[in-house]
């Protein structure tokens, strides 16, 4: 059976996606591995897709959402297999905007009972004075969809109206978009790989985050502390927040609709309540660096190789019963069959 790897030029991309050129290779490694006819592909064109679709492969795992060809227009991937009737990995395009777009997600699961912090968009000048913003200070400003931490640094904590209206400035210069500003919340940090696998369960693999100290005593999540990797990975070992950690990412998997994988990220205030932040439906897949699979080793002591496997096997088990991909598997609000790493 043939796979296809998809990927684009990607590391100048603030959105999600599996990694630069070098994750594919390990990802390719490890397919190979599974004895696979595999190949990976650099699409930049429409021409490079449609060389992709020729050659029938019986599942596309896709290493970004989307390309950007020549005109300055995107063309979202999963919606572009679908339509040629491709099985891909992943999600549905209409599952993967709850990715690219934080609001969309908040708002989808407030409706369904999910907590998240308290947020508004903003755009330089919108608001004229502090007694105008619809959530008090301390709040937290970062971009509207960007990832790896882009945008987000010490002064994305901001106290006063000055200070937010400096970096609400900067950030919509850098990445020309409203800006996100939410409720700061001063507890915990936390990301959940979750897999289902091809029988349908679930393995969640919760881990916390903990961020380097800057030298004003915060502990910010942010570009710097990514791309130095200096950020600390733990497995939860109280088994209260487990519980509670794992319950909030279950349901907002089940709740946004997601097919086969998701990375769910989860902060807590000191008072204990959790809260989503974001979900990453195309998670980073570096060997070795990228919470998605650190999570899996460290909560579930799941190989690099077992992890690529996993989402092999659920990609190949809709080629092996023809399951067609314009249509979305029907998944439930409830999951009850999971399996979570022990404390």
């Amino acid at each position: 059976m043939k796979i296809d790897i998809v990927t684009t030029p990607n590391e100048v991309l603030k959105e999600t996606g599996f990694g630069t050129l070098k994750s594919c290779h390990s990802l390719l490694e490890s397919i190979n591995k599974l004895g696979y006819d595999v190949k990976l592909n650099v699409c930049r064109s429409l021409n490079d897709l449609r060389m992709v679709v020729n050659r029938k492969p019986d599942l596309v795992i896709l290493a970004v959402k989307y390309i950007s060809i020549d005109n300055g227009s995107d063309i979202w991937l999963s919606e572009y297999f679908a339509e040629h009737e491709i099985n891909y990995s992943g999600s549905s395009r209409a599952v993967l905007r709850f990715d690219s777009d934080k609001v969309l997600a908040k708002s989808h699961l407030r409706k369904k009972g999910i907590k998240t912090a308290d947020y508004f968009t903003a755009i330089p000048g919108q608001y004229k004075c502090e007694a105008e913003l619809p959530v008090k200070f301390p709040l937290f400003l970062k971009p509207l969809d960007a990832a790896n931490g882009n945008g987000i640094d010490d002064l994305s904590l901001v106290t006063n109206f000055a200070e937010f209206e400096s970096k609400t400035r900067s950030l919509y210069e850098a990445f020309n978009q409203p800006v996100l500003a939410e409720e700061y919340l001063d507890g915990r940090e936390f990301s959940v790989a979750i897999i289902r696998t091809e029988d349908s369960k679930l393995i969640v693999s919760p881990v916390e985050i903990v961020p380097p100290q800057s030298t004003n005593g915060l502990r910010i999540l942010g570009e710097k502390a990514k791309k130095e990797d200096s950020e600390e990975i733990k497995k939860i070992k109280d088994q209260k927040i487990l519980n509670a950690v794992t319950k909030l990412a279950v349901d907002v998997f089940a709740k946004l609709g997601i097919w086969d994988f998701a990375r769910i990220d989860i902060k807590s205030n000191k008072s204990g309540q959790y809260y989503f932040m974001e979900a990453n439906l195309v998670p980073g897949m570096t060997f070795s660096t990228s919470y998605f699979p650190q999570a899996c080793e460290i909560a579930n002591e799941l190989s690099y190789d077992e992890v690529i496997q996993l989402i092999v096997e659920k990609g190949m088990s809709r080629a092996a019963f023809h399951i067609p991909v314009v249509t979305p598997p029907v998944i439930n609000d409830e999951i009850s069959d999971i399996r979570i790493a022990a404390v």
